[in-house]
């Protein structure tokens, strides 16, 4: 039986345990807390940014993948060290931690992205503001996420206590129409598989709904995210899967906004609306199984987040509203503005889709 070491208890790990009982694989987990989310498959609890406990936790695995991308790249190449097989490797998950780099790498790449700029001072932002019409997305390199660690400014002196740390990212502020997610898988030895295009809806720079495949998307735009997606996913020898956010401007570009090296939240609708799962492809992947068949198994799915709490009489009063919707809670404290959970949906028909998951949620708020 092959042991899977996740590193960080989180949900994204909680999802990944039921295709790892299905598959045979054992599944361990380096969790941050006793109480995290994936409790069920934790065998150790311990930070994930010291050595050590990163080390020990490894040698009891075959292979060691992420729950997130914040373990030092020290850390990483300790493993890689040590001859544990890390997936996605230190050299990959570099340009998910670090936004600067991965805007230098795409550029490498000649992947469309933002117009942009590494920013070290005032003057310096000054400048990209006015090339850019006043408007500017200002972005720490590291730690942001869910809207965490990005500004709109039109004043220079709008970022000067994250320009007191050091450089920032500079982005040309895009006039987009929508979000959109590619997600892929890769394995070590080279294959890749994608997941039809899915459009992500933000609320507060969070996640709120994703539709599977994204509606009235066009042939030329369908093309060109996954030829985006697969030159990344070669070019930064990404293994596991990686999910490209994007934005549709209203000018037809397709831009590459931000990268996730590991399962991700526009992914969760695979779980009942794919044959294959983000969660299943993940673990064929970084043991380099072969890939699973990613096509729809309806014309549509809707997957809501849910966020605060899930209580179980709302779980059962959702179910018993909505016996076709399927609910995930994450085993979360309840927490204001927390990812709690999603539902999902899967129709023939968007509308109604669209209104069945909707219903469901709606028992959380």
């Amino acid at each position: 039986m092959p042991v899977v070491g996740v590193i960080g208890g989180g949900q994204l790990a909680r999802m990944m345990i039921p295709p790892a009982v299905a598959l045979g694989i054992e599944l361990r987990v380096l969790a941050e807390a006793p109480d995290a989310s994936a409790r069920l498959a934790a065998t150790a609890v311990g930070d994930y940014r010291d050595e050590a406990t990163v080390l020990a936790f490894a040698l009891e695995c075959d292979v060691i993948t992420f729950d997130h991308e914040h373990v030092p790249q020290a850390v990483l190449h300790a493993l890689v060290a040590t001859g544990s097989a890390v997936h996605p490797g230190p050299d990959a998950l570099l340009y998910a931690q670090d936004k600067l780099m991965m805007r230098e790498r795409l550029s490498q790449l000649g992947v469309p992205q933002p117009d942009w700029a590494r920013v070290s001072s005032a003057d310096e932002l000054a400048g990209f503001l006015a090339d850019h019409g006043g408007r500017a997305v200002v972005k720490t390199p590291r730690g942001g996420y869910d809207g965490k660690g990005v500004r709109m400014v039109s004043q220079a002196h709008e970022a000067d206590d994250w320009l007191a740390e050091g450089p920032v990212l500079a982005e040309e502020r895009v006039s987009f129409q929508r979000e959109l997610a590619q997600l892929i898988a890769r394995r070590p030895s080279g294959p890749t598989q994608v997941w039809p295009l899915v459009e992500t809806v933000q609320r507060g720079g969070v996640c709120a709904e994703v539709i599977a495949p994204a509606p009235h998307v066009t042939d030329a735009v369908e093309r060109a995210a996954a030829e985006i997606a697969t030159t990344v996913a070669n070019g930064v020898g990404v293994t596991g899967v990686l999910a490209v956010e994007l934005f549709e401007s209203t000018d037809g570009r397709v831009l590459v906004n931000e990268l996730a090296m590991r399962p991700h939240n526009s992914g969760h609708v695979t779980i009942d609306g794919s044959i294959t799962s983000q969660f299943e492809q993940h673990l064929r992947a970084v043991l380099d199984w072969p890939l699973g068949d990613t096509e729809p198994l309806a014309p549509w799915g809707v997957m809501i987040n849910v966020f605060g709490e899930l209580p179980p009489p709302a779980i059962a009063a959702a179910l018993g509203h909505q016996p076709t919707v399927k609910v995930h809670a994450y085993g979360k404290g309840p927490r204001e503005g927390r990812k709690a959970g999603h539902v999902t949906a899967i129709g023939d028909d968007l509308d109604e889709t669209v209104y069945r998951a909707r219903a469901a949620a709606a028992h959380f708020d």
